[in-house]
């Protein structure tokens, strides 16, 4: 397993530098980010009227944002996770199966797809899910939660739950909230899914154990964009977003990183040739997308590194 930690570099890699965001909108229950594409994050539970920052944000680039992840402010670290998955937004998504939810339980698709597999198994879920009691009496569940209610255990029962059980649903806002590196460590010898809209889509993910991605594929940027400024909840399951799981078994990591390399590859020969001709033009001084094509350089050792190590996990 990976350091966990290191999440947090690992999501800034991705993030293009030089891209201005068009807009930020903090919604009651979704953060949402555009730039050339719509990045989305679960935004904090807690309101406040003492942010420094609003109505500064458009115009800023994605990787100003995206640094905003390491923050311990909240509605900041959230601005940051949802700037970071909009620029992970330009890849094509991964092949996976797409979940197509009911009128009743849109929002509980992962669970029920997973369903057939838990029975008689220790489940753990982190963080609550509207509705996810309807499941008490089929699993033997145990749900963990920062604002417990009735039948919830609190944050520290995961140093007692997780290490034991043999499932674990763990919500990616644990990325923002900066308890991922320790859940991730305590349920790597568990069977576990990494979910919910905050979801980043990273085929890196397998090195800190996780086993599944549980993430959303938007499909209706818009509506997406209204139902969150709304207050919406659960509602954009409804038409504006759809679960998608990705098995990150090796094999299907190394092929979907691969992708992304090529995509990048392709990029990257772009900008020397650009900057070939800028030069070629007599023109002086920088290159003017130069700190784009570095990030490009530095971004491909790292992926190209990591596909060994998934190659080396896969022909073990």
């Amino acid at each position: 397993m990976g350091n966990p930690s290191r999440i947090y570099e690992l999501l800034q890699d991705y993030v293009s530098s030089d891209t201005q965001v068009t807009e930020v909108n903090i919604g009651l229950v979704w953060t949402i980010c555009k730039a050339q594409h719509t990045g989305l994050a679960m935004s904090p539970g807690n309101p406040t009227r003492t942010l420094s920052w609003p109505g500064t944000l458009s115009g800023k680039t994605l990787a100003e944002l995206a640094s905003w992840i390491t923050d311990w402010e909240p509605y900041k670290a959230t601005v940051g996770m949802a700037a970071i998955n909009c620029s992970l937004n330009r890849y094509e998504l991964p092949s996976g199966i797409t979940l197509l939810p009911s009128p009743d339980n849109a929002n509980l698709a992962v669970f029920e797809h997973f369903l057939p597999q838990l029975h008689d198994k220790k489940v753990v879920v982190v963080g609550r899910y509207p509705g996810i009691e309807r499941y008490a009496e089929q699993l033997k569940l145990s749900i963990i939660e920062r604002q417990p209610v009735t039948g919830d255990y609190p944050d520290p029962a995961c140093e007692f739950l997780l290490p034991d059980a043999d499932w674990v649903f763990l919500t990616a806002s644990s990325i923002t909230n900066k308890t991922f590196p320790r859940l991730a460590e305590l349920a790597q010898h568990a069977t576990t899914v990494l979910m919910g809209p905050t979801v980043p889509w990273l085929p890196e993910l397998h090195e800190f154990a996780i086993d599944y991605l549980a993430g959303v594929e938007i499909i209706d940027p818009l509506k997406l964009s209204r139902t969150a400024a709304e207050g919406g909840g659960v509602t954009i399951f409804k038409d504006a977003v759809r679960y998608r799981i990705v098995d990150l078994t090796p094999g299907n990591s190394m092929s979907w990183l691969k992708a992304q390399i090529a995509e990048d590859y392709t990029d990257k020969h772009r900008l020397n040739q650009a900057m070939e001709q800028w030069y070629s033009a007599g023109k002086h001084g920088r290159f003017h997308e130069f700190n784009r094509l570095n990030q490009l350089t530095t971004k491909l050792s790292l992926m190209d590194s990591c596909y060994k190590r998934l190659w080396d996990a896969h022909n073990a």
